[in-house]
């Protein structure tokens, strides 16, 4: 057993968090990730509320344990209130806030009784979350899928962990036991891991999607959009070769707006398309390990059992 600061905060067993991933991460598979200890995020990036609400109480049928909504403060304005008022309703324990400014809506969060975990992308705004009362920051590193920011997870934990009291979890290209136990030594509360669940058998994403991934080797990713500030990982594709040839030809944002608007949740439900254009496998760097699919139990089984030898292990290194 492995108890940390954001196993008390999170009131789970395990300190793992499932990372929210629009258009994937859906009942089925968040439920058997609180089933199994740890804890997940419906992910509400491009849903309505009906939906949010829908997918909440199916989890709720599926477990009794914790679990939490991500929601990119990108979302229209609208929408994204109407998700907020309906987790607020439901009295979700906690939510995971990104892709803009967490601070405005801590408070109200707060006041219902519900745990705001912030996702950070460099010390500065660590800072500012934990000043906010964030109750868990998750410092994500580029070598994660989707959307990146530009430090890796080992600078971002050396630059942050010793800076900051409040809990926090690492995540980018950790997909296994040996990641968990060093973001543990690091002075990381946990982790959050995306890639490795993509392989869970209760995750509901297009079946060839998870072939691609078990096929892939470590030189696989691509990042688009780099050069003009907002970087998106995933595997190469004929999608992302028009991309960044656009993208490096210095077309306009107009144009390049216009080739990924709808991809993710294409890719998501109906694989990358017979021509390769719908869009990228959003997917992060570390590859090699995730060679088979798993149940969600069977996952986490095996992160904490591996974890765990290895700090078990790890005295014997010191030798006076």
């Amino acid at each position: 057993m492995i108890k940390t600061k954001m196993t008390e905060v999170l009131g789970i067993e395990h300190p793992i968090v499932l990372g929210g991933m629009a258009w994937i991460t859906k009942a089925k598979l968040v439920a058997a990730v609180a089933n199994a200890g740890a804890t997940g995020m419906l992910g509400a990036g491009g849903r309505d509320s009906d939906w949010v609400r829908n997918e909440i109480r199916k989890t709720r049928e599926l477990t009794d344990r914790p679990f939490g909504v991500n929601i990119p403060l990108d979302l229209d304005k609208t929408k994204m209130d109407a998700v907020i008022a309906v987790i607020l309703e439901e009295k979700i324990p906690f939510v995971s806030l990104g892709a803009g400014d967490p601070r405005p809506y801590i408070p109200r969060f707060h006041a219902a009784g519900v745990k705001v975990i912030s996702i950070v992308p460099n010390l500065k705004i660590a800072k500012r979350m934990a000043e906010s009362g964030a109750d868990l920051l998750v410092i994500e590193g580029m070598e994660s899928g989707g959307h990146i920011g530009k430090l890796t997870t080992m600078a971002l934990m050396t630059n942050i962990l010793p800076e900051i009291d409040t809990p926090t979890a690492a995540a980018g290209g950790i997909v296994d036991g040996r990641g968990l136990a060093a973001a543990l030594l690091m002075g990381a509360d946990g982790v959050q891991m995306g890639s490795r669940f993509l392989l869970a058998e209760e995750c509901e994403v297009y079946p060839g999607n998870v072939q691609a991934i078990i096929n892939a080797t470590d030189t696989d990713t691509v990042t688009t959009g780099w050069s003009r500030g907002s970087g998106l990982r995933g595997l190469k594709s004929p999608f992302s070769d028009k991309y960044l040839e656009l993208e490096t030809g210095g077309a306009p944002m107009e144009q390049l707006n216009s080739l990924a608007i709808g991809c993710s949740r294409r890719v998501a439900e109906q694989g990358l398309g017979p021509d390769g254009m719908n869009g990228i496998i959003q997917v992060g760097e570390s590859l090699v390990p995730l060679r088979s699919v798993q149940s969600a139990a069977e996952i986490i089984q095996e992160i904490m059992a591996e974890a765990q030898a290895i700090l078990k292990n790890a005295p014997q290194l010191v030798t006076d």
